[in-house]
């Protein structure tokens, strides 16, 4: 089986490593010529609408999926006409407008943070004197890991905000008092069976996530569930989706949902008895689904920026090193660290190990 993938990134790269033992052959279409996952598919170097290449993905794949949200929708579109795209276009287009996907939650009966659709810095002006500030504003289209966003932290910040996001269409939302962040990521099969990943605490620095943590019989699981089984049972979404939470008090509030594999899910590859990206393959090439439980306690550290000391990583016991072949660079993910232990003292001290390893404060 031949499997498209709209984008080479890191994700891509998992993704095809994953399908290998299934027999499956990987496809990548990206405009980067360096590519990180290009070494383990073919690549097509082109944009992500070049009418060529998508027919040369429909006329070669069985089954087409992408990796990151930047992707249009508008390709996708073009590709279900002629064959099995998953996750569907509708995924991608929600996900990709804030304003839709807080109004799909609220549809839903998920609650999120107080929200105003900004088109003007005046639409801002008043969105910040009835939500209140502090608020942050974001870009309604693309943006991620911090990117296309602005503080709003008095009233007086209201114009700054505006100029810094380029004057574009936005949503502004009210802060939330959260006690952590969180993510629950499922798997859907394109018959509606549903398997759940345990919750995950994230811990994110100056917008990228740093440190996740999977919980063990979590309070608040069987809600986080609830919540990712109604988003993607309205989408009829196939593969894997992540749901983003705030955690306040036995509430948990969407921040926002990822059609696709999830940087918090990265520990499911050693800590997991199938991992994220194997699951997202089986799902998308209609393969039965796999066991979703941990092995025991884990955890996994992203690599933001530059390179640690790899051997001294290595030496760390439980410590699995994933790079991504990426140049490194201020703010970018290069590569990331599972932490597998016996019980959580263990894990505790291995992360506090491993964070000093590669400056994590």
């Amino acid at each position: 089986m031949n499997l498209g993938i709209l984008g080479g990134g890191q994700l891509a790269r998992m993704l095809a490593m994953a399908a290998h033992p299934l027999n499956i052959k990987c496809l990548f279409l990206d405009p980067a010529a360096d590519a990180c996952a290009a070494p383990m598919g073919n690549l097509l170097q082109a944009a992500y609408d070049d009418p060529a290449s998508l027919e040369h993905l429909s006329n070669e794949c069985d089954r087409i999926t992408f990796e990151f949200e930047n992707v249009p929708a508008r390709a996708l579109e073009i590709l279900e006409q002629s064959v099995a795209v998953a996750p569907a276009a509708v995924a991608l287009r929600s996900a990709n407008d804030r304003v839709v996907e807080k109004n799909l939650f609220h549809q839903l009966g998920i609650e999120t943070a107080p929200f105003a659709q900004i088109d003007s810095e005046q639409d801002l002006l008043q969105a910040a004197e009835k939500i209140g500030v502090p608020g942050i504003l974001k870009s309604r289209h693309s943006g991620y890991d911090g990117k296309g966003q602005a503080v709003i932290r008095d009233i007086q910040g209201v114009e700054q905000a505006w100029k810094s996001i380029g004057e574009v269409s936005a949503i502004y939302e009210g802060f939330v008092p959260f006690e952590s962040e969180a993510s629950i990521i499922a798997v859907r099969s394109s018959k509606g069976e549903i398997r759940f990943y345990p919750l995950v605490e994230n811990t994110h620095n100056n917008g990228i996530l740093t440190l996740s943590i999977p919980s063990e019989d979590h309070p608040l699981q069987a809600l986080a569930e609830s919540m990712v089984s109604k988003l993607s049972n309205e989408l009829n979404y196939v593969g894997v989706i992540a749901l983003e939470l705030f955690k306040v008090g036995d509430k948990l509030l969407a921040n926002e949902y990822s059609p696709r594999v999830h940087n918090s899910g990265h520990w499911t590859i050693e800590g997991a008895l199938t991992s994220q990206f194997e699951n997202h393959v089986r799902a998308v090439c209609d393969l039965p689904l796999g066991d979703t439980s941990a092995f025991g306690p884990s955890a996994m550290i992203n690599i933001v920026g530059k390179l640690p000391d790899i051997d001294a990583i290595l030496k760390v016991p439980g410590a699995h090193l994933h790079l991504y072949d990426k140049r490194a660079r201020t703010g970018r993910k290069i590569g990331h660290i599972t932490i597998c232990c016996k019980d959580r003292v263990e894990l505790k001290q291995r992360i506090e190990q491993v964070s000093n390893l590669i400056n994590i404060d």
